[in-house]
């Protein structure tokens, strides 16, 4: 019988966290900013090749080296960068030896219990990049989110007052909105790589449509996209957006009413047949999608060439 994998081991709170990793208590029970001065990890009888954390996690890591699990991929780069990974998703330990100087920012969701971040930081796409899609920082952006962590910092270890959660809770959408604006800045400066990308993603769905997918495998999808290209959903859809002001479920709805246009003017197909060859099971929601995207029925528009 195949021995079935190990479950990944679960972290359901900051202070089973912090003991398994040989820590001091975290000062606050769902908040913890932890700073590694040494490059190592402190010492520990046991901490688990792969786990899972109930809380979001944030890491500055200015001299990354060697080969880290970051979330389901591993991450390789010598220049290190700002990393985020949302709650629950399976992260792990090295295979070789890391420098982990730098810093991470632990808080569970319920730190943000009756404050609008509650809702706001799942707008942040960033906590769904992939490992090759870590924020790489200028040093005019490192000093500001170290001064953020800073400030967060030393009001943890300030006494606890009546003020205390909305300074934090403040200072960290500010971090937020800080790296959201210096992710625009990155796909701006990495436009050039970005518009190979796009090609490649026209490429992609040119090929898918002028093949029997659409027939086989229906209407393609952004994680089809994402895959192909190798990169994770949410950052596809954040650099298309800032290329084209399209989103990828946009982009293909778009390439979708190209090559419907090019059917009914090309060929002598009906409307359902045109539908199924793109990958639409009904034909109501071909029309439904073509009318909202021309203003014209696939059969008005068809009567316009005659």
């Amino acid at each position: 019988m195949k021995k079935e994998a190990e479950a990944p081991y679960k972290f359901e709170s900051l202070s089973d966290f912090h003991r398994v990793l040989g820590l001091p208590k975290p000062l606050h029970p769902l908040i913890s900013l932890v700073y590694n001065t040494t490059g190592k990890l402190p010492s520990c009888d046991y901490f688990p090749d792969k786990f899972t954390m109930a809380f979001y996690k944030v890491s500055y890591k200015p001299n990354l080296q060697g080969k880290f699990k970051y979330g389901q991929h591993y991450y390789d780069h010598d220049e290190g960068g700002l990393f985020f990974i949302s709650p629950n998703h399976v992260t792990g330990t090295s295979e070789t030896n890391l420098d982990y100087t730098g810093f991470t920012l632990f808080i569970h969701p319920d730190f943000f219990l009756g404050y609008s971040l509650a809702k706001k930081i799942k707008q942040y796409g960033f906590f769904s990049y992939a490992a090759a899609e870590v924020l790489q920082l200028s040093d005019a952006e490192k000093t500001t989110i170290l001064a953020i962590a800073k400030i967060i910092d030393e009001e943890l270890k300030s006494r606890i007052d009546d003020f205390s959660q909305d300074v934090i809770i403040s200072q960290i959408e500010l971090f937020l909105n800080y790296s959201n604006r210096f992710y625009k800045r990155q796909f701006i400066t990495r436009k050039a790589v970005n518009n190979d990308l796009l090609q490649k993603l026209e490429e992609v769905l040119d090929e898918y449509f002028n093949t029997d997918k659409s027939l086989n495998q229906g209407i393609p999808t952004v994680q089809y996209l994402s895959e192909r290209l190798n990169m994770s959903s949410s950052y596809l859809s954040d650099m298309l957006r800032s290329l084209t002001g399209q989103n990828a479920q946009q982009h293909i709805h778009q390439k979708l009413i190209e090559k419907a246009k090019e059917k009914l003017s090309t060929t002598s197909l009906s409307i359902s047949e045109v539908a199924y060859a793109l990958g639409f099971e009904h034909l109501q929601s071909f029309s439904k999608l073509f009318k909202t995207k021309t203003k014209l029925s696939p059969l008005a528009f068809r009567r316009s060439f005659n």
